[in-house]
């Protein structure tokens, strides 16, 4: 399904509403053009707002989008991808050579890239890296991706070889886009304490910047890489600024304390009118490759029954929270992938909103309210539960608020608790110390379904909620082996209609990507995936 692409950058007069008349323009033909009458200028600094603590700075254990965003400008892959999702090399010098029988995959790496501590990137630093997840002390989350990786040998100081024990059709744009790391720093630390190691808070990569300072609650400053192998970077800084409550950051914006974010409230555009009106700020806006969710623990009794899911999703008014919180900047999900992916597949079961068929369902699940009180019950226990989600994030803080409200109509009652991020994340979600949560999946450009829905990613990898379903399991295994991508979609299209019918998640939305950065920036390129693409091409003008 192809999307339509809108930009809308507001530079005068035009309306809010005018973003959703753009739907439709094709990007190239209305893309922002590079200001060609002003003047570059170098230095500059992105204060860039957002809510959570970025968690940990290694590929290989962080699964959180601040710290991926903070690393991603610190540590640089061998591969990653164009906005339009297509791979492209970073660090290696072109795209890699594969073996007849897809087994043998030989990367050349770039000769003239250093780490910011002066020493030359070689091939040992690539082999070093990718021997961390493949080895036996890794207990990391990411060890599903690298599991068909067999061994990575240097052949020369700028040639690696990986091979592979099967063929695996996401290891170009899975595997090879973690971020290499420097033997000469970590080659001394054992893996199983390297997600503890001072470098998880002090990284040394190869990227355009370099850690300056991490003042934990506060902020994380990053200088340029004056020996960036692209070239010395415009930007002089780039501070991430932890602004945990949505309105103080629309505040900070406003303020002029910080000059770049994303917006999760749409509502939160109208504020910032007068500022986009008078050429302090101009916004880029497009469907982003995410999906925003209700997480069901089905550890917990309450939602062991696939019934009781499905009921929880019709009594939940999807469309409304679309049209509401979103303003009507997003789409409804039904599928656990982004319509932006080639894998991408709509023909799946969907739950309208209908809560009369949802008491029903849960009727037949053996939920009544036998007492009368306006909650259902069943063995003498009521159908209530704690919704969490992140603070910051004011759209999310209204939805745990609306399905509140929602499922009360149907007999259940909902605690919403609003957490810091990382604490969500860490002490909860990771510890399947939750009952339901709602939170996104920034999603991985390989739309292999294994890390988030294969059972055996439940006790250590991405399965937060538990699931379990032998058919998806199978799925999973059998389409990282075809390369054939139309075969592919098939068995992965499989698997989400499956998913979809189980409905460990109540797929909520597709949001759209809304980025407000200053006026005079140049250089930018909306991405649907990476908030900070070709940054060093990034610059001011005056």
């Amino acid at each position: 399904m192809e999307m339509s692409r809108k930009w809308f950058w507001t530079a005068v007069s035009a309306a809010l509403a005018a973003s959703v008349a753009l739907a439709g323009c094709s990007k190239d033909t209305a893309a922002p053009q590079a200001n060609t009458t002003k003047e570059k200028v170098d230095g500059g600094e992105i204060i860039w707002g957002g809510a959570g603590e970025p968690s940990i700075l290694n590929p290989f254990w962080a699964t959180d989008v601040v710290s991926s965003n903070i690393y991603d400008l610190i540590l640089e892959p061998l591969y990653t991808v164009n906005p339009k999702l297509q791979p492209e090399p970073v660090l290696a010098d072109g795209m890699p050579q594969i073996s007849s029988d897809n087994l043998e995959w030989m990367v050349k790496i770039r000769k003239n890239v250093k780490f910011s501590d002066g020493q030359p990137l070689t091939a040992d630093d690539v082999v070093f890296t990718f021997s961390i997840p493949i080895d036996k002390d890794y207990a990391g989350p990411r060890k599903s991706t690298f599991e068909k990786l067999k061994k990575v040998e240097k052949v020369d100081d700028y040639t690696v070889k990986f091979t592979l024990s099967e063929p695996y059709a996401p290891f170009l744009t899975g595997a090879l886009g973690y971020e290499i790391l420097p033997k000469h720093i970590l080659k001394d630390v054992p893996i199983k304490e390297m997600d503890k190691a001072p470098f998880t808070k002090n990284p040394i990569g190869t990227g355009p910047y370099k850690l300056a300072e991490w003042k934990s609650g506060q902020y994380v400053k990053l200088e340029r890489n004056e020996n960036y192998f692209a070239g010395k970077p415009a930007i002089k800084t780039i501070t991430y600024k932890i602004v945990p409550e949505a309105n103080a950051l629309i505040a900070q914006l406003q303020a002029g304390e910080v000059n770049r974010a994303l917006i999760s409230n749409p509502a939160d555009l109208q504020a910032l009118k007068p500022l986009i009106d008078a050429k302090k700020f101009k916004v880029a806006e497009d469907i982003g490759f995410s999906y925003t969710y209700v997480g069901w623990n089905e550890m917990n009794d309450l939602f062991k029954d696939k019934k009781v899911r499905q009921a929880l999703t019709m009594a939940i008014d999807r469309k409304a929270i679309v049209d509401s919180v979103l303003e009507g900047h997003g789409k409804v999900a039904n599928a656990p992938q982004s319509p932006l992916s080639w894998a991408y597949n709509d023909n799946v079961t969907v739950f309208e909103y209908d809560p009369e068929k949802a008491k029903k369902l849960l009727e037949e699940a053996g939920w009544k309210d036998t007492n009368g009180d306006g909650i259902l019950d069943k063995d003498g226990k009521k159908f209530t539960f704690e919704l969490m989600t992140n603070q910051g994030n004011k759209a999310r803080e209204q939805i745990v608020t609306i399905i509140q409200q929602q499922l009360k109509k149907v007999g259940i009652e909902v605690t919403p608790r609003i957490i810091e991020f990382s604490s969500l994340v860490n002490n909860h979600i990771k510890q399947k110390k939750f009952d339901a949560y709602v939170l996104g999946w920034a999603l991985a450009t390989d739309p292999d379904p294994t890390s988030i829905w294969h059972s055996r990613e439940i006790a250590k990898g991405l399965n937060y909620v538990s699931y379990s379903n032998p058919e998806v399991d199978r799925l999973s295994d059998e389409n990282t082996k075809v390369l054939d991508q139309t075969k592919r979609k098939e068995l992965i299209g499989k698997a989400y209609k499956l998913i979809s019918e189980d409905q460990p998640y109540t797929f909520l939305y597709y949001p759209n990507k809304i980025d407000v950065v200053p006026y005079n920036l140049e250089g930018y390129e909306f991405h649907p995936r990476l908030d900070f693409y070709n940054m060093h091409k990034w610059y001011f003008t005056k």
